[in-house]
């Protein structure tokens, strides 16, 4: 009997964060129109991970000009202009003199899509974070999503970085997908770190994206790694 209720605890856990993921998808799929291209016009030298970088900015400073987000993105200023322009189009941001600024849209969706991706951060090089740069990602919840790590290692290398390594917390470790192995064991300094920067909980997801030219690379590289996460997910359902 005691199992039984620990199955069903874990199925009504299981759909509940399907219910909440389903919702979260709506918003993840606006990211996805914004950064699609209007026929016949060319193709879009940005896509998903620059839209929701470019929301981040705006969200920490209250607003962004296009020199900050040209400098952040690492894109050109045409390029970001058409940014601009499709982020205003879907109702996501408002331009002003001072700079772009987010719309009651705009907040809703970066609200929603922050609450399953809620921390990141710079990481040392070590055993698991193979760059000269190295930038850390946690995604909330999503262990059932991950299969082997080579999916994500494949996002973070489309947006030029070296790759990507992809760890799941249970049980209070960290754990390489489909074992039991701890890659951290003798990587107390960069556990501790870990830990206390991220706050992980079981089922919780980190993507390490590393590069070995620059920093903005490699946390490009976790971002796709962690929006690809959340959108093939919902293919599962």
């Amino acid at each position: 009997m005691q199992f039984m209720k620990i199955d069903g605890e874990m199925n009504k856990n299981k759909k509940q964060i399907q219910c909440y993921t389903l919702d979260l998808h709506q918003y993840i799929r606006m990211l996805e129109k914004i950064s699609q291209r209007y026929a016949p016009s060319r193709i879009l030298s940005f896509n998903i991970v620059h839209v929701f970088k470019t929301l981040q900015l705006i969200h920490i400073n209250g607003y962004a000009s296009r020199r900050i987000l040209c400098k952040e993105l690492a894109l050109g200023e045409g390029v970001i202009k058409t940014l601009i322009k499709h982020l205003k189009v879907n109702g996501i941001i408002q331009t002003s003199n001072v700079g772009t600024c987010m719309t009651e849209k705009g907040e809703l969706i970066f609200s929603k899509i922050s609450e399953r991706i809620p921390s990141e951060m710079s990481l040392p090089k070590c055993s698991i974070a193979i760059g000269n740069f190295n930038y850390v990602i946690l995604l909330k919840q999503y262990r059932y999503a991950i299969k082997s790590g080579i999916e994500q290692r494949d996002c973070a290398i489309k947006m030029g970085a070296l790759g990507a390594t992809t760890l799941i917390f249970q049980d209070l470790k960290f754990v390489m997908p489909l074992t039991n192995f701890e890659p951290l064991v003798n990587e107390k300094k960069i556990l501790k770190i870990l830990e206390e920067g991220l706050n992980p909980e079981d089922g919780d997801v980190i993507i390490i994206g590393s590069d070995n030219v620059n920093e903005k690379t490699a946390e490009l590289g976790a971002k796709n790694a962690a929006l690809f996460t959340i959108i093939n997910h919902e293919k599962t359902f």
